[in-house]
């Protein structure tokens, strides 16, 4: 049931890492777009993408955070009481992003919509950093059991940096493909889909260089992470790999699903990746599923709960993805 519970969480953090990973990526592209007149077309599309689904996608971070504070107690509160910053940095994130998203959508003076622009734009990138900082303190054992850890150099140290600038190049990686698909209907140009995948490239070059030079920070500062992903979760990281080159090379083939697909592979086998090389620990090295694990009762009321809300939200948020997908809604913030 211990282990039952465990994948019912990564799930959800599979799934926001996906989904929400894609979301905070657009906001790289707007970011890096250029000045009013030159990123409009960009940040058109970008609006229109993600405009009737970035609320939705936040379903999964409360699904997670419901999950590990029921079913794990113990480990929520040592996470909490020792990752606050960061935590409280991401909630800000959020919370500014949605605010600048929506405002630039109904401001109408041009310094206005720079400022709300900006602010979503910034706050994309702040977010997902604040997250692969935590996931970068998790994994290498910097949480303690009890809690109360350094609030700084628990995620401010060689692995946390590179959770937080790996999360930055995943997700500007993914929403670039997923623009560039995005790009092959019929009402937009040719132009705008080889912007999106000249910067699909780029970024795919980035995630590479990046986990090249994780594997020696690794090796260094997290070594049964660096391990037990060199063994047991090889596998997992050799599709990932597979699945993101696969994605780049069918952008040419201008078939929205395939690469989306493949893309999204890519990032939820690194993930699991990440969870199977964790295994048995919540904490990277230490706290095991079974010494966090709320009582036994707790834990079959969570799974009924779970499978309820897989039943009933699971069939909506399809439905709107599909609905969004062709082009049935109306874009609004």
């Amino acid at each position: 049931m211990t282990d039952a519970i465990g994948v019912i969480l990564f799930v959800g953090v599979i799934a926001y890492a996906v989904f929400g990973g894609a979301d905070f990526g657009a906001g790289f592209w707007d970011l890096t777009a250029g000045g009013a007149e030159r990123g409009s077309t960009p940040r058109s599309l970008i609006d229109r993408s993600i405009g009737p689904v970035w609320e939705a996608n936040h379903t999964w971070l409360i699904y997670c955070l419901v999950v590990l504070w029921t079913g794990f107690p113990p480990a929520f509160a040592a996470i909490t009481t020792t990752l606050y910053i960061p935590l409280g940095l991401a909630a800000l994130g959020i919370v500014l992003r949605g605010s600048g998203f929506a405002f630039r959508k109904v401001t109408l003076r041009t310094a206005q919509q720079r400022l709300t622009g900006v602010i979503f734009a910034v706050s994309s990138v702040l977010t997902p950093f604040c997250f692969g900082g935590i996931a970068g303190a998790v994994a290498s054992g910097r949480v303690p059991s009890a809690g109360g850890g350094a609030p700084l150099s628990s995620w401010l140290n060689p692995t946390g940096v590179l959770g937080g600038v790996l999360a930055v190049v995943v997700c500007a990686y993914l929403a670039a493909v997923f623009l560039s698909s995005a790009a092959t209907h019929p009402y937009l140009d040719e132009a705008l889909h080889l912007y999106f995948r000249r910067r699909a490239l780029a970024a795919g070059i980035a995630v590479g260089i990046v986990c090249l030079a994780g594997v020696f920070v690794l090796h260094v500062d997290a070594p049964r992470l660096f391990h037990q992903l060199s063994t047991r979760g090889l596998a997992l990281l050799v599709v990932s790999a597979a699945a993101g080159l696969a994605a780049l090379a069918t952008l040419k083939a201008r078939r929205a699903r395939l690469p989306r697909s493949l893309a999204s592979l890519a990032v939820a086998t690194v993930i699991a990746g990440w969870g199977v090389a964790q295994y048995p620990y919540l904490l990277g090295t230490h706290l095991s599923l079974t010494q966090a694990a709320a009582p036994d009762s707790t834990l079959w009321v969570l799974v009924a709960v779970a499978c309820t809300a897989a039943a009933l939200i699971a069939p909506s948020l399809a439905a709107l993805y599909v609905l969004h997908e062709r082009d049935r809604l109306t874009s609004s913030a």
